[in-house]
C-alpha cells in the first residue's frame, strides 16, 4: 500500500519535504514542480527524483495522488482548491488562506471548506507547532486530565523583521515586489501561535479584542500599501469556547530571538515554555520537562531524520501520508486549518477598530 506525491515548490521551505516524502515507507512515487526551471532542475539532482512538471497546471493533468503545496502564501487557498477539484489529496503550507482583506480572507475559508465537502478528497494543514514535542507533551497531560479545568493561555510569534524576513517577502514576489507589496498584517499569519492552544484545549477561539503597534517612521508597515496595515506588531485577546481567555501575539518588530511558543494554566497544574525551556507547574512547585519524551513514534527512515521546526516536518508528512493511505481524516482537516486562521484576521479586524470585541466565524466540526 503506497500514494504517489507531488511537492508544488521547491524553494526554500518546500525542499525541507522532499525527502521525507521520498524515504516514507508508504510513499511509492515522488514528482516535484517548480516555476523556475533552474530550480526545479537543482531540486530533482539533489534527491534523485525523476519526475518533475513546470507548473500546477501540469501537475494537476497527472495521475499523481496527492499534492503537498509550498507555493506564496497568498496563494495557498486557490492552489488548494485547484488540486482538489483536479481530484488529488492536499497538503497544504500555513496560513491555509490569504486576502488584501479580512473579509477576502474569510471567504477563501468558506471556499477552502466548501471545496472539502464537494469533492472529498482530503485537506491537511501543515501546521509545525501542532506537531513539536511540547504541544504533544501537553495534549498528553490534557488528555490524562492533569490541568484540570482550562482558564487561560498565551501564545506567541516572535519573527523580527531582521531575521530575514524582507528577504523571504522580497523573493516570493519576485519581479512583482514593489514599495506596495510590505507590511501584511502579523495576524494574517497566526497560526503558529493559535495552534498549540486550540489543540490542546480542543476548544475554538469565539470572540476577540486586539490592538496594534505602530513603530514610529515605519517604512515597512504603512497604510499606503495593498494591505493598508499600519501595525508591525498585534496583541489579541480571545475568549474560548470552554471559558478560558488566551492571549496571542504576533510580533516583526521585537528585541527577541525567534519563537513560536505557548503556555497553558489550569486549575490543578499548568505548562510553561519560554528560552529558558519547557516546566511543568503545580500548586506545590515546578520541575523543568524534556517535552521529547512525548514523542510519537515514528517509521524508519522519518524516525531517525525529524526535520525542521521543532521535528515537526516529518510527524506532518506522516500523518498526510498514513491519512491518505487510511482515507480518513487527518489531524489538521479543514475545520481545524481554518480554526487556527481565522481568529488572527478577525483580531486585525478588531485592531484597526481599535480593539473592537468582535465573534470569531466558524466552520463546524468535521463529519464524524
Amino acid at each position: 500500500m503506497g500514494i504517489s506525491v507531488g511537492i508544488v515548490g521547491v524553494g526554500q521551505f518546500g525542499q525541507h519535504f522532499v525527502q521525507l516524502f521520498r524515504d516514507h515507507p508508504n510513499v511509492n512515487r515522488v514528482a516535484i514542480c517548480d516555476l523556475k526551471p533552474e530550480r526545479l532542475a537543482a531540486c530533482a539532482r539533489k534527491f534523485g527524483i525523476n519526475e518533475t512538471y513546470s507548473s500546477l497546471d501540469e501537475i494537476c493533468r497527472s495521475d499523481l495522488d496527492a499534492l503537498a503545496i509550498f507555493t506564496q502564501h497568498w496563494l495557498h487557498a486557490q492552489h488548494a482548491i485547484q488540486a482538489m477539484e483536479a481530484g488529488k489529496h492536499v497538503l497544504s503550507a500555513v496560513p491555509p488562506a490569504y486576502g488584501r482583506t479580512p473579509e477576502e480572507a474569510l471567504e477563501w475559508c468558506d471556499r477552502l471548506v466548501e471545496t472539502v465537502k464537494r469533492t472529498g478528497q482530503i485537506y491537511m494543514l501543515a501546521e509545525t507547532t501542532y506537531y513539536r514535542p511540547e504541544t504533544m507533551f501537553c495534549r498528553k497531560k490534557a488528555a490524562e486530565g492533569a490541568f484540570g479545568q482550562f482558564v487561560y493561555a498565551e501564545g506567541e510569534y516572535f519573527h523580527d523583521m531582521s531575521h530575514g524576513l524582507y528577504e523571504v517577502l522580497r523573493n516570493r514576489w519576485g519581479a512583482e515586489f514593489g514599495p506596495d507589496k510590505t507590511g501584511d498584517p502579523p495576524m494574517f499569519y497566526p497560526t503558529h501561535s493559535t495552534s498549540g492552544i486550540i489543540s490542546v484545549m480542543k476548544a475554538r477561539m469565539v470572540e476577540v479584542s486586539a490592538m496594534g503597534y505602530v513603530q514610529p517612521n515605519d517604512d515597512w508597515f504603512r497604510t499606503d500599501t495593498i494591505w493598508r496595515n499600519p501595525f508591525c506588531n498585534q496583541v489579541a485577546l480571545f475568549r474560548m469556547s470552554n471559558g478560558a481567555i488566551a492571549r496571542i501575539c504576533e510580533f516583526r518588530r521585537i528585541g527577541h530571538v525567534g519563537r513560536e511558543g505557548f503556555r497553558i494554566y489550569g486549575t490543578e497544574a499548568s505548562f510553561e515554555w519560554d528560552v529558558s525551556g519547557a516546566k511543568w507547574v503545580t500548586k506545590a512547585g515546578w520541575e523543568f520537562v524534556d517535552p521529547t519524551v512525548a514523542r510519537d513514534p515514528l517509521p524508519e527512515p522519518l524516525a531517525s531524520n525529524l526535520g525542521g521546526h521543532g521535528g515537526s516536518h516529518a510527524y506532518i508528512v506522516h500523518e498526510f501520508v498514513s491519512a491518505c493511505n487510511e482515507g480518513r481524516l487527518p489531524a489538521i482537516n479543514v475545520w481545524e486549518a481554518v480554526r487556527y486562521f481565522a481568529p488572527g484576521v478577525v483580531a486585525h479586524q478588531s485592531a484597526m477598530r481599535d480593539g473592537e470585541l468582535l465573534k470569531i466565524p466558524d466552520w463546524g466540526d468535521p463529519p464524524s
